[in-house]
C-alpha cells in the first residue's frame, strides 16, 4: 500500500481498509488462485478509491519543492527525493491513469494482470497507459522537470 501513499499513517489506514474489505468479501473468495492474488486485487481497488477521494479533495503536492534538483546532479539525487518527486508527478494524474502506471512500472504487472485487478479489458489498460505516459510527460514539461532532470537530451 506504500505505492498509494508515502505517509506511514495513511499507509497503515489503507492496509486496515484492505483487511476489512477482505474480511467482508471472504464469501466471494473462490480459491481458484492463491489468496495473495485476491488480496492484491482488493489492495489495488482500495488504493484506487483512496486516490479518487484525494482527487475530489483536490490534494496535490507542489512541484516547486523540487526546484533545487538540477540536471548536473542526476547521478547524486537521493532515492527518496526522486521517489517523492515521482509520487508528486503521479499525483497530478487522474486516479485511473495513476493506478495503471503504478501497477505497470512499480509492480511490474502485465496488461493482463492489470485488467484482471481493475476489471477492465486489456485494450483499455493499454490505452490508459499510453495516455497516462503522455499526460505525465506534459506535466513534467510544464514544470520544466524534463530538462532539469536530464530526461531529454
Amino acid at each position: 500500500m506504500w505505492r498509494f501513499s508515502r505517509d506511514p499513517a495513511v499507509c497503515e489506514e489503507l492496509v486496515q481498509d484492505v483487511f476489512v474489505e477482505a474480511y467482508f468479501s471472504l464469501k466471494s473468495y473462490r480459491g481458484r488462485a492463491p489468496l495473495i492474488h485476491w488480496l492484491r486485487k482488493i489492495g489495488v481497488r482500495v488504493g484506487y478509491k483512496y486516490w479518487k477521494e484525494q482527487a475530489k479533495a483536490n490534494v496535490t503536492v507542489p512541484l516547486q519543492e523540487f526546484d533545487a534538483i538540477e540536471a548536473e546532479q542526476t547521478d547524486d539525487i537521493e532515492p527518496e527525493a526522486a521517489a517523492d518527486m515521482l509520487h508528486a508527478l503521479l499525483a497530478r494524474l487522474p486516479a485511473a491513469d495513476r493506478v495503471v502506471l503504478t501497477l505497470m512500472y512499480f509492480e511490474q504487472c502485465s496488461t493482463k494482470d492489470i485488467a484482471e485487478r481493475m476489471g477492465w479489458t486489456r485494450a483499455m489498460v493499454k490505452m490508459r497507459a499510453l495516455r497516462a505516459r503522455k499526460k505525465l510527460k506534459t506535466i513534467a514539461e510544464s514544470e520544466n522537470l524534463l530538462e532539469k532532470l536530464g530526461w531529454i537530451r
